[in-house]
């Protein structure tokens, strides 16, 4: 079919939409004034006036960086954190006399952390680009001239410029429609990147372009559209386009919006109004914002907190260094005679004591910098980046199917995975599969069906009770059936008495025959024939009504063909058992919308007898029934709630026969009311239907599964257990959402669903008198009064302990996110255990992102799959991308990629958890090594004057970082488990310690800070006293500074070491290299450098092998103090595990003494997982279990 036209389908005819007729309102007077001023010329995008305009070219960039900005952003990146700005400082001050050591060894370490950290910024970023340079390098058809159409990039193509699409292709850009390989010029567009729907939306170009049927026409064709200037509004669009001196109105009904993709039509000739970041779809994104972990700014705190404790020990030590060198000279007596006070440089000079105090003040700064842990930055890189390869690599979060890793596109946040308070989920593509299955039914009263869905899977699966076994055996049974028959999309019915043909046997035949046939005919599906198979596979809509259209033909009613006035289809006969052949004469379609809950087709059967056959919501079809069509109303209704809490879709069905004189009543209405062009156009069509739809025959109800990601139900469940709430931001319907937040369990029979809309008859009444002030206030005020008794209901739900569910639709978002309503909203939003926003645009999944983020302070992650997540990806604390079918936008905008919702339970409870705790632990960790050996250095200068002089070699105070402490902190942030993964997901509470923060809290982190003071104190203080009066070396002399420094150094290197070897809880082989190594190389480093020539070892020559080795004290001394300085931090640690045990510490516990397997154990500690309130299967479980006695 590809390249021809489709013929005989005059949609037109049978659908109620105005086909290409629109009206001039209100707005298109605007045009021409202020934000509407666009100009486009059609196919002449090269002409002069075209020039002037200097519209943008469509390449999209998605980047932090370009070439020209990378170096002065990524430096700004760098020295915005206060630890860097401190070195450049101390690098700058290092090559003047002020410097306690060489230059060499306060550079090296600043250039190699600020280029490693550039370095891993600039890959990340390159992958970004690669995205971009292949979205930008699509090929799409475009009129180059003379009537020839030519493939052109996606980048190059400007505004005016005609393309041609063809089938199952994205548009390029904004594009006006046209026309399209079917006659009446309308095409199919699925905007599953844009709004989340997966229905299918119909576009129709304008009467005057439609006979732009092949390329050649367009040789000649001129025109200029004059319509908005580029705006963020997906559903709306004003403008004209004037056409051989004629102009006729835009609507968003010819609008097709870039990344949407054309579906169930052959090509269709559209031109570019709105190129690269003036599409609406990049108008709804927000520029890639720089991200950064609540650890890592309260590590910047912590850096100022040492920087003023290393500010006041500079200024305590210059002003006992002023004092005493003022003192130094006393009548001409030279006090300190050693010195030579008397002939000085300005640096010691007593005369001048003041500017030297002030000197040595500078001098201090740079001394005491190893408080501040420059190595710090480059340490959490290089773990971070090994994490990142930890979560790539994991085997758990491996989709399969799809070859598709999880890929942790930035290494920044690992550790905010580990504290998330707030998940903020699209639906479409992401709870769910994109697909619909036929599963159930309720005919003439009586239940069909045994499929089992996955609400009911994940309520059955570790609930041992009667009704669970039962549900299990089923599944094996359902399993067992469906190995033997092939798997076919939008199917999943199993009940061998209505299959295969078996319906004729049942009691009602004559009823399943009449509901199978309504199914396969009220609809407005599109067959296509597989010439080589013959087999028919459904173009339709929506998912749901596929998926009718595929149960009726498994069912033995296949629809096989369409004109533009017949249905035809192969029907099982009950009298001969065999398939014939019958058509239904199409007379009218009243279409559905949310308004209407309902759709209906007129139909003339073979018999000359007319049919109206209608499907619609169960709220609205059972008040339309006859007083003799509700026999099975009672049954019905109680499948509908059954089907409703194994979180199915249901709709209801209903016929009943016509009589000529009212159907050609009806039909003359029906007909005048689709061929206005006025305002209320709509209404009226609503007002005639509902005169014929009424006084109907109850049939039965279908129940389809909007079919879940595998394992939605039991991760959502285990996010709910570990505390993290869960909102569902959509741009489906409000009726879609509510079935999906059923199918989930984040809503439950019985709850009470708040629910904010804006369409009351009030609000409808004034935008019918059109007038826009007065409806915006009257809604304002209606959302206003809706909050208020939500509010209300809260605090009487709250009495109670009751759940309750939020519910709002996209309008009364608009006023809800107002600066004087938005506190409000959101303090009614946080106390529901649910909340799901519907019909929301992509920026207000943004803005409702925002407000969390900004208003709680708590860590937000937001989760889709789709171009219209970006905005709301990129606003969250953590954006994490599904990898699916639809595009890759999401994806590239997202911190963290991942193929299933499901591997959202893994990511954050097991890699969350570990990263944070392992961060935490290692900022920790690493402020102590710093204070305990900064503080070394302070002691020794109040031990030698203040005088400036440091108790380390350079070499020493330049590798302590480096090598001799930094390895087996690494280690630790890489490998380090407190609990093991099925732990971490056994006992989701654990979760909570990184949303309350408590590995990363003040008191800990002054904990760790004491520690560090008091092992400094220690360490000093004892190896003064045991070695400053005591005989060293054989021929009894004391030692000196050099031997004092490398004694003191050598301690530190092993108490730090051994705190870390006490801190660790899961130890590896590398961790006990890396520890044990590190000492180990301290000595051999000691012997290496030790034997260089003086002028390169200075302080270090020899100090070893002449010194330190052969002395026993220096062995004593090094085993006593690591020992004494260990013992308060062992003694703490034992006694808080003891009495005080964190959470963690208690699974600790379970798992050392065996009883991790011991049901009566683990029940215990997993208590204080679950939440009376919260959302899931089992709060869904344990509200039914309260709830059957009182029933009973």
């Amino acid at each position: 079919m590809a390249g021809g036209r489709r013929k005989r389908q005059h949609f037109g005819r049978i659908h109620a939409f105005s086909c290409g007729r629109a009206s001039f309102n209100g707005e298109h007077s605007l045009i021409g004034g202020p934000g509407f001023s666009r100009i486009v010329f059609c196919n002449d995008p090269e002409c002069f006036e075209a020039g002037q305009l200097k519209y943008g070219g469509n390449y999209v960039r998605t980047t932090k960086y370009t070439l020209a900005t990378y170096f002065p952003k990524a430096l700004f990146e760098q020295f915005r954190r206060v630890a860097n700005i401190y070195f450049l400082i101390c690098a700058i001050l290092s090559f003047t006399a002020l410097s306690p050591y060489s230059a060499f060894s306060t550079v090296f370490p600043l250039v190699v952390v600020v280029g490693v950290t550039m370095g891993k910024e600039a890959v990340e970023d390159w992958r970004r680009k690669r995205q971009d340079i292949e979205m930008n390098n699509r090929k799409v058809k475009y009129h180059r001239g003379d009537g020839v159409f030519d493939y052109a990039k996606w980048m190059d193509l400007k505004v005016g410029d005609v393309v041609k699409v063809e089938k199952d292709e994205f548009f390029p850009a904004d594009l006006i429609l046209l026309s399209s390989s079917y006659d009446d010029a309308i095409c199919y567009v699925e905007t599953t990147n844009l709004d989340g729907e997966t229905n299918l939306k119909l576009k129709q170009a304008l009467d005057v372009t439609a006979n732009l049927l092949d390329d050649s026409r367009f040789e000649n064709f001129r025109a200029i559209i004059k319509c908005e200037d580029p705006n963020a509004n997906l559903y709306s669009f004003v403008g004209n386009l004037q056409l051989e001196e004629q102009q006729f109105p835009l609507t968003p009904q010819q609008l097709l919006l870039r990344d949407s993709k054309l579906r169930n039509t052959d090509y269709i000739y559209g031109v570019v109004i709105f190129t690269g970041h003036d599409t609406k779809v990049i108008q709804n994104s927000t520029a890639p914002p720089s991200k950064r972990s609540k650890i890592e700014r309260r590590m910047d705190k912590l850096v100022y907190l040492l920087f003023s404790a290393l500010v006041l020990l500079s200024f305590i030590g210059s002003v006992f260094f002023g004092i005493t060198t003022s003192e130094d000279l006393e009548n001409g007596v030279m006090t300190r005679w050693y010195l030579r006070p008397d002939d000085t440089t300005i640096y010691y000079d007593p005369k001048r004591a003041p500017v030297a105090a002030i000197l040595h003040f500078l001098t201090a700064l740079m001394l005491y910098g190893y408080l501040i842990p420059i190595s710090l930055y480059v340490s959490i890189e290089i773990v971070k980046v090994l994490q990142s390869v930890f979560i790539n690599q994991d085997p758990h979060m491996y989709y399969e199917e799809g070859d598709k890793p999880a890929r942790a596109r930035t290494s920044n946040l690992n550790e905010e995975l580990g504290q998330v308070d707030t998940i903020l989920s699209d639906k479409t593509g992401t709870l769910t599969c994109n697909s619909m299955e036929f599963i159930k039914c309720s005919i003439a009263g009586t239940a069909y069906g045994r499929g089992i869905t996955e609400v009911e899977r994940a309520q059955a699966r570790g609930k041992e009770t009667p009704l669970a076994q039962e549900v299990v055996e089923d599944k094996d049974n359902v399993e067992e059936i469906t190995e033997t028959k092939p798997s076919i999309k939008g199917y999943n019915f199993i009940d061998e008495r209505i299959t295969n043909g078996n319906w004729v046997n049942e009691p009602r035949a004559d009823v399943i025959q009449n509901f199978l046939r309504l199914l396969a005919v009220c609809h407005t599906a599109i067959p296509e024939v597989d010439d080589e198979t013959g087999k028919i596979s459904y173009e339709a809509e929506s998912p749901d009504e596929a998926a009718f259209v595929i149960g009726a033909r498994e069912l033995g009613f296949e629809f096989y063909e369409r004109t533009q006035t017949s249905i035809s289809l192969h029907e099982l006969d009950p009298m001969s058992g065999r398939k014939v052949a019958r058509t239904y004469k199409l007379m009218n379609i009243i279409e559905f919308s949310s308004a209407r809950k309902r759709m209906s087709v007129i139909v003339r059967n073979e018999e000359g007898r007319l049919l109206l056959l209608s499907k619609g919501a169960d709220s609205v079809m059972f008040e339309r029934l006859a007083q003799d069509g509700t026999e099975f109303e009672v049954q019905t209704r109680l499948h509908i709630n059954e089907y409703a809490d194994a979180g199915l879709r249901t709709l209801v069905l209903a016929y009943r026969e016509l009589d000529e004189e009212e159907y050609n009543e009806f039909n003359e209405e029906f007909s005048q009311a689709k061929n206005l062009v006025s305002a209320d156009r709509e209404e009226i069509i609503e007002e005639v239907a509902e005169r014929i739809e009424k006084d109907l025959i109850l049939l039965g109800a279908t129940a389809v599964e909007d079919k879940l990601q595998n394992g939605v139900p039991e991760c959502i469940d285990k996010l709910a257990q570990a505390g993290i709430k869960l909102w569902v931001l959509t741009g489906d319907k409000m009726e879609t959402a509510i079935n999906i937040g059923f199918a989930c369990s984040l809503l439950r029979q019985g709850m009470k669903q708040i629910i904010i809309n804006s369409e009351t008859p009030g609000i409808k009444a004034l935008e019918k008198a059109g007038d826009k002030s007065a409806v915006d206030e009257a809604a304002k005020a209606n959302v206003i009064q809706q909050i208020s008794e939500g509010k209300a209901l809260l605090n009487i739900a709250s009495e109670d302990s009751e759940a309750l569910a939020l519910i709002i639709d996209g309008k009364s978002l608009i006023y809800a996110l107002e600066d004087d309503v938005k506190d409000m909203f959101l303090e009614l939003a946080i106390g529901c255990a649910s909340v799901i926003c519907c019909r929301s645009s992509p920026k207000q999944k943004a803005l409702v992102t925002r407000l969390i983020k900004v208003k709680t302070g708590s860590t937000t992650l937001a989760i889709g799959d789709g171009a219209n997540d970006v905005g709301m990806l990129q606003e969250a604390d953590i954006g994490v991308g599904i990898s699916g079918v639809e595009g890759m936008q999401a994806v590239m905008s997202s911190d963290i990629a991942i193929a299933q919702f499901r591997f959202l339970e893994r990511l954050l409870l097991v890699h969350g958890h570990w990263c944070y705790r392992r961060i935490s632990s290692m900022i920790c960790y690493f402020f102590y090594k710093n204070i305990a050996f900064g503080f070394t250095l302070f002691f020794f200068e109040a031990y030698a004057s203040f005088s400036g002089q440091a108790a380390y070699n350079d070499w020493y105070l330049s590798l302590y970082n480096v090598f001799f402490t930094s390895l087996p902190v690494i280690a630790m942030g890489v490998f380090d488990q407190d609990v093991a993964a099925r732990f971490c997901l056994k006992f989701p509470l654990l979760y909570q310690e990184g949303v309350q923060n408590v590995l990363f809290s003040w008191t800990r982190i002054l904990g760790w800070a004491f520690n560090g003071v008091l092992s400094s104190t220690l360490i000093f203080f004892f190896c003064a006293c045991a070695m400053e009066h005591q005989a060293f070396r054989k021929g009894g002399e004391v030692v000196g500074m050099e031997i004092f420094g490398a004694v003191m150094y050598t301690c530190v290197v092993w108490v730090v070491n051994c705190q870390m070897a006490l801190s660790i809880n899961y130890f590896t082989l590398i961790q006990h290299v890396f520890i044990w190594g590190s000492i180990v190389f301290w000595y051999i480093f000691l012997l290496v450098y030790g034997a260089m020539d003086p002028n390169i070892s200075t302080t270090a020559y020899q100090v070893f092998i002449e010194a330190c080795a052969p002395a026993l004290s220096f062995w004593l001394v090094t085993l006593f103090v690591t020992v004494a300085t260990l013992l308060p931090y062992f003694s703490y640690a034992a006694i808080q595990m003891r009495f005080f045990p964190m959470y963690h510490q208690m699974i600790q516990w379970i798992r050392n003494d065996g009883h991790s397997e011991d049901p009566e154990y683990c029940q215990m500690v997993r208590q204080r997982s679950l939440r009376s309130t919260t959302v899931g299967y089992t709060a869904r479980f344990s509200r039914s279990k309260l709830e059957l006695p009182e029933q009973i």
